[in-house]
């Protein structure tokens, strides 16, 4: 999960689903099993004006595919992807909980490992951390280069490295899935190709016996002939 670590907190009274809800100044990621016939809800805390980006996968599972509903604070349901692998969703947020859900209630037997990522911008704190340390420092005016260029270069890479360990994180995700895809693709391969196999071997057998059984019936039949008229 690398230093961004997830918190996940069970939510009062949501016994039946499964309800955890992420720190409102970071970006998150998180992968997790989804039994059969259950779904699982996540809280997400957001502001006004801020903006909340939720990608998804589907790692593992027959069928790869998953129902997502994404509810705003007022219970108004915002996106509702069906029987989807994976999915991208942006929108612009207001003060409150958002709820979004992985449903696997369709299925009875199969399992599914679901891999997702949040990404929230503009909530405000860091902003808020950057000017608090002005306060503290006098005497910029005779910097050929102020504090504020600095932060702005300083902050310029954070962002770039903020947007690299997405894309590794997304891009080990699709490692995942592509590895799974072929595992489950080898594993039907060798099982259809042994029994391929096992219908050629009786073929093979009913043949033999179909070409050679009647002579051996009729050369019996012969000497038994043979044997009564001596």
């Amino acid at each position: 999960m690398g230093p961004r670590a997830v918190l996940l907190v069970l939510a009062a009274g949501c016994a039946a689903l499964g309800a955890a809800e992420f720190s409102p100044a970071l970006d998150s990621d998180f992968t997790f099993t989804l039994p059969a016939g259950r779904r699982e809800c996540f809280y997400q805390p957001m502001r006004k004006d801020a903006s909340l980006e939720l990608e998804y996968q589907v790692l593992d599972g027959a069928g790869l595919d998953v129902d997502f509903h994404l509810l705003s604070p007022k219970g108004e349901t915002l996106v509702f992807d069906e029987r989807k692998s994976d999915g991208v969703h942006t929108v612009e947020t207001e003060d409150g909980d958002y709820m979004f859900c992985f449903d696997n209630t369709f299925s009875t037997i199969s399992e599914k490992v679901i891999f997702f990522e949040l990404i929230l911008d503009n909530m405000g704190e860091e902003g808020q951390d950057q000017e608090d340390w002005k306060k503290y420092v006098t005497g910029t005016d005779l910097l050929d280069m102020k504090l504020e260029d600095i932060l702005e270069s300083i902050n310029s890479v954070k962002a770039r490295l903020s947007k690299s360990v997405q894309i590794q994180t997304l891009l080990r995700a699709f490692e995942a899935r592509d590895r799974n895809i072929q595992e489950s693709n080898f594993d039907r391969v060798n099982f259809w190709s042994m029994v391929n196999l096992g219908v050629m071997v009786v073929v093979s057998a009913v043949q033999v016996l179909h070409v050679f059984f009647p002579h051996y019936v009729l050369n019996e039949k012969a000497h038994s002939c043979d044997q009564n008229i001596v």
